[in-house]
């Protein structure tokens, strides 16, 4: 067996960031070892893992369909609630149809995987998230990697491909770690030019982007929706629940219903988690005044940290990368902000270089401009005291 012991040398220096044990509800303040902690470290961005409605759909869900499916929805895992949920995701979406994977992980992990040949190819973001870099892997076709939101270098790799095969551009929509959007103008455009499909992972824009505060994501937020092929999206951020969404044209989408083997092996989710996301869906779509209130957020902690010196990057999302670049930097401000009551979530190597490590601070549209100031006030504390600002 392989000697592993990285993470104790961690434990051992006091500095270990990971895994820590929440005792209360997912909400702005948690409880983490009987202490209340300020949480700017979670995707919930519409803050609904605690709204009356979300929690009343689930208990209901369960009374009626029990705790569990004990089954794939391809044999006997499939409820009435799992098809209104993907009829509602489709229409939100402006598409075909759409088909529910256990995770977000599995759905691109699923999709990507299967919706090529093997004399297809797949071109990829380098800073994809890592369920699209597995899709990838699984799959058989050939795989081409570009450079972060360069175009010139996503060009160079189409003219790689035999113009008469499929060519499947796979993007984040909103980059998890950075903040920063996804050039779908710029996508687009060479996808029209190279007769090329697009896929864009909406796992951080749905809730979040889209005109007039709809919540539809990237696509939408660029007047794009009817130019992607392929929209993914995941239950786990705004939409307070677990699973994830693939929605397309209906050929498609059949296609990956018998083709997709993390969906056919896979337990469908929960009636408790299914009647969640669909509650939760329900209120994005009813109440655009939470997405703008996250943006009015959003726009003040950017300015205020800006304001301050703060290297933030290309972020224009309720995902702040703070930039610390150092990785013992980044670990003992991480340790001291929790000591002072603020959880934040630390981003260092080998998942990004040691240059480029950063404290990722995320915002929610129930967190209050008092808890934001008191969180700005630490984090400025500790960067002026390890000299990165």
């Amino acid at each position: 067996m392989m000697k592993y012991d990285l993470p104790q040398k961690f434990k051992s220096a006091g500095i270990y960031p990971y895994f820590r044990v929440i005792e209360s509800d997912q909400d702005t303040e948690v409880v983490i070892n009987g202490k209340k902690v300020l949480m700017f470290g979670s995707n919930a961005y519409l803050g609904l893992t605690n709204h009356p409605k979300v929690k009343e759909a689930a208990v209901n869900a369960t009374k009626k369909y029990g705790t569990g499916m004990a089954g794939s929805r391809f044999l006997n895992g499939t409820l009435d609630i799992h098809i209104e949920l993907e009829r509602k995701l489709a229409n939100f979406l402006g598409k075909d149809d759409a088909i529910i994977f256990p995770t977000g992980f599995t759905v691109n992990e699923g999709v990507i995987g299967s919706v090529t040949g093997r004399d297809d190819y797949i071109l990829w973001d380098e800073r994809n998230h890592a369920s699209i870099i597995e899709g990838t892997l699984v799959s058989f076709s050939r795989k081409f990697k570009f450079r972060h939101n360069d175009m010139e270098s996503l060009e160079r790799q189409l003219q790689r491909c035999d113009p008469n095969k499929v060519k499947l551009i796979v993007v984040d929509g909103v980059f998890s770690m950075e903040g920063d959007l996804a050039d779908l103008p710029g996508i687009v455009k060479l996808a029209k030019k190279y007769n090329a499909n697009i896929m864009v992972d909406e796992a951080h824009g749905i809730g979040v982007l889209g005109r007039r505060y709809n919540g539809k994501g990237t696509a939408d937020h660029f007047g794009l929706l009817n130019d992607v092929d392929l929209i993914m999206g995941t239950f786990s951020k705004s939409l307070a629940s677990i699973g994830g969404f693939i929605v397309g044209d209906f050929p498609t989408i059949n296609f990956l219903r018998h083709n997709a083997r993390p969906y056919i092996f896979s337990a469908s989710i929960t009636p408790a988690a299914t009647a969640a996301a669909t509650a939760a869906l329900d209120i994005l779509r009813s109440e655009p005044e939470r997405i703008k209130l996250l943006w009015e957020i959003t726009n003040y902690t950017i300015e205020q940290f800006k304001s301050r010196g703060f290297e933030i990057g290309p972020t224009s999302t309720p995902i702040l990368p703070l930039y610390v670049r150092s990785d013992e930097k980044t670990f003992m401000i991480t340790k001291e902000l929790f000591e002072a009551g603020i959880f934040v979530n630390p981003v260092v190597s080998p998942a990004v270089p040691p240059s480029e490590t950063l404290i990722r601070f995320s915002l929610m549209a129930t967190h209050t401009y008092e808890q934001i100031d008191r969180a700005i006030e630490e984090i400025d504390k500790l960067f002026r005291k390890y000299g990165v600002i």
